[in-house]
């Protein structure tokens, strides 16, 4: 009979088996203070892959002693739900039952409307999981119901002690082999599972697997044989999912913060997902947004890098990226730009800021001097220094100051040569 997989048979039946979500399941924390109650709301699972939201849920269940049902959203549908419903008249099911609804955010606003109909009475408890941002990807009716709870990746320190227990359970598959794991072999399935214990179980099943059959008495995994078994795990990119996002900003804040390490750091993770656009948008952003006219040249040199991105590809790319991305972590920082044009849009958006100026408004055409138009306007370059005071505001808002200099060595001196000017 083929035995399940090692992460399965391994699953912890208990809370003090789990490893890592310490924040959710540790002493008077708060899923472990709703478990040992024995009544459960309506939750939201929320988290990466292989953390613990499936584990959690089965104990859940258990502890509240109802009948568990699972289902996947990517593969069923609301006639299952339905059918569970429909259950709920039977005797073992008469208190009640806990749904556990997986992946929830492959229902769409229909399927979770219907799915709403069935926990409203609190027949049936839900509790969803999630890999997306449930307030992006869950109707809101559901999330008012439920109580989201973020489950974290795991360090390797916790996932660790899971692998040391599934090492200890696969001796027992092979009885009639002595099998050893290095310590190095050991950390290093811990720590290229990315916070993933699914994926380290699965690393622990694959190194015993590749070397079995190829030895009949003492296995000993080596980290040479872990690295191999283990490349491909190393990293996980999804480009729509809420880790490149996550990426994605701590690259741009990186670089407003000025730190080159962190922002190269941010960069390499995008390289490595292969997402050039990405990283050539948000370059063009920054060096506008957060630079500005602290750096007028740094919008100027971002184009320059990132054309030679876009014309080289990977890999080369990743060194022009890195030349702009350095230069802009190490450039003087400025936001007057996108706050200037941001106060400007909400005025023009939320109030009356009137017309234009008549002395403003287009005169070149047949009759608008008698409309009055153009008539006071005077021309800057017939005046000294090419400057000359006049109103261009609306009335409404003819002393509005959108424009605040930031205090930096370039701007402030785009100040001084403006107040001379203004005062002469």
């Amino acid at each position: 009979m083929k035995k399940a997989p090692l992460a399965e048979r391994i699953r912890p039946k208990s809370l003090d088996e789990v490893v890592g979500q310490t924040h959710l399941i540790g002493e008077n924390k708060v899923l472990s203070n709703i478990i040992n109650s024995g009544e459960i709301p309506n939750m939201i699972f929320y988290g990466p892959s292989g953390v613990g939201k499936t584990t959690v849920a089965n104990i859940c269940a258990d502890k509240v002693g109802k009948p568990f049902y699972r289902l996947n959203a990517t593969n069923c549908s609301v006639k299952d739900v339905r059918d569970i419903a429909e259950s709920l008249d039977r005797m073992e099911n008469r208190n009640g039952v806990v749904l556990y609804l997986d992946e929830i955010q492959n229902f769409n606003k229909k399927q979770q409307q219907a799915l709403l109909e069935y926990i409203e009475n609190g027949q049936i408890t839900l509790i969803a999981s999630t890999t997306e941002n449930p307030y992006f990807y869950v109707y809101g009716a559901i999330l008012s119901r439920s109580n989201v709870l973020e489950f974290k990746q795991i360090p390797p320190q916790e996932i660790k002690k899971a692998v040391l227990r599934a090492i200890e359970v696969s001796k027992e598959d092979y009885p009639d082999r002595t099998i050893s794991f290095d310590e190095e072999a050991i950390d290093h399935i811990s720590m290229c599972s990315l916070g993933d214990v699914r994926k380290a179980l699965n690393g622990v099943e694959m190194c015993i697997r590749s070397q079995v059959y190829n030895i009949e008495d003492e296995i000993n995994i080596t980290l040479d044989i872990a690295m191999e078994c283990t490349q491909k795990s190393s990293f996980s990119f999804d480009k729509n999912g809420d880790n490149h996002y996550d990426v994605l900003s701590a690259f741009q804040k990186s670089i407003r913060g000025s730190d080159p390490d962190a922002a190269v750091h941010y960069l390499a993770r995008l390289v490595v997902g292969g997402d050039l656009i990405s990283i050539c948008r948000r370059l063009m952003v920054i060096a506008a947004e957060d630079i500005g006219l602290a750096n007028p040249n740094a919008i100027t040199v971002t184009k320059a890098c990132v054309d030679s991105a876009m014309q080289l590809g990977f890999p080369e790319a990743r060194i022009p990226l890195a030349e702009a991305v350095i230069f802009l972590a190490i450039s003087p920082k400025s936001n007057s730009a996108i706050c200037a044009i941001d106060e400007a849009i909400s005025d023009i958006e939320n109030s009356n800021v009137g017309e234009v100026p008549l002395h403003l408004k287009d005169s070149h055409y047949g009759g608008a001097s008698k409309m009055g138009r153009g008539l006071t306007y005077k021309y800057p370059h017939e005046y000294p220094n090419s400057y000359v005071k006049q109103q261009y505001l609306p009335d409404r808002i003819k002393d509005k100051v959108y424009y605040n200099p930031g205090q930096n060595k370039t701007e402030q001196g785009y100040k001084a040569y403006m107040d001379n000017l203004k005062k002469d």
